[in-house]
């Protein structure tokens, strides 16, 4: 979680920006080393890429917020469990062969409140996401899941999921040990849990993967995350049969933050630090930590029954519409 002086991840629509920090960096290194006082040019060049910095992330398209939630450096489930937890013991398995490490979980303590946490779990380079499958989890993963939701539910622990994948692994072998079967079982049984569940999407939340640990009386999302039902690359194959097509789709599926808190899918926008997550890590924490104990303080103060209703209405309302005639 901690900045590092790594080499900077640039997108396109960053660049122009980073140009301007490192003109700055070396016109105060220039001063220093001349000894001559340029502070005055230094602050307005500063307001400038203050200025910069704002126009571009909040201006933002559909497909450049999906760079963002894809974005190699952004925090992970794991990233997030060790910045805002004061204790964290990962459980393994699912009890029938598997320890899909594509989806994580655990107990931990959030403010003093023992709670479960699970989520996906995308790796740092390319060997660390082939060994966690790019964060799309087998059934394996989604039975581990169930299994710690079960045990949360057992000993009275809320649930706090991490939503972070491009949808569940497609392969055969999946096919074959019941992909779709795990993660509709988990949908009937998150519905009937009697602890509060609250959902969050720390990066890409895509089809069936994400909604798989998606189900709770609160859903929450990164400012600069994403939530939809396919890919826009994938929706723009099937639609136009050109991937090139995907800025188009973007657009049209609402996958922005934003766009979902107004159509009522999702409960809360939390805000992202200038520049995105894995500019700040450990601010983007802070901040999504203070949602959450907001969030579960709501929660805790209302029954198990009251809870249940509030879960199954927040779905039943999804989709509804009303026709207007002209």
């Amino acid at each position: 979680m901690a900045n590092s002086n790594r080499k900077p991840i640039l997108l396109d629509f960053e660049k122009p920006l980073v140009e301007l920090e490192s003109r700055i960096d070396q016109i105060r290194q220039l001063a220093n080393e001349n000894g001559v006082d340029v502070s005055e040019e230094i602050q307005q060049l500063e307001a400038r890429a203050s200025q910069l910095r704002q126009e571009i992330f909040s201006g933002l398209s559909p497909l450049q917020r999906l760079q963002l939630a894809r974005h190699p450096r952004r925090p992970s489930t794991l990233d997030y469990i060790q910045a805002i937890t004061d204790e964290w013991m990962e459980l393994h398995g699912d009890r029938r062969g598997y320890d899909d490490p594509a989806l994580v979980g655990g107990v931990a303590r959030l403010g003093g409140q023992p709670v479960v946490i699970l989520g996906h779990q995308k790796g740092r380079d390319t060997k660390d996401n082939v060994a966690r499958n790019f964060g799309m989890a087998a059934p394996g993963g989604y039975r581990k899941a169930m299994r710690l939701m079960e045990h949360a539910n057992r000993f009275g622990m809320p649930i706090i999921t991490f939503i972070d994948t491009p949808g569940a692994w497609a392969g055969v072998d999946a096919e074959k040990l019941g992909q779709g079967e795990a993660i509709a079982y988990n949908l009937r049984e998150m519905f009937d849990l009697e602890v509060p569940i609250i959902c969050t999407v720390i990066g890409e939340g895509g089809s069936g993967g994400a909604l798989g640990i998606g189900v709770g009386e609160k859903l929450l999302m990164l400012e600069h995350s994403v939530y939809t039902v396919a890919t826009p690359e994938a929706c723009a194959a099937i639609l136009w049969k050109d991937a090139g097509q995907a800025p188009q789709a973007a657009q049209a599926l609402k996958i922005t933050s934003k766009d979902l808190k107004q159509l009522g899918i999702i409960d809360e926008v939390v805000p992202e630090p200038e520049g995105g997550a894995h500019s700040n890590p450990l601010k983007a924490a802070e901040l999504l930590k203070k949602a959450l104990l907001q969030s579960l303080g709501e929660l805790l103060a209302l029954t198990s029954g009251q809870r249940q209703t509030m879960r199954y209405q927040k779905f039943r309302n999804i989709g509804i519409f009303a026709e207007v005639k002209v």
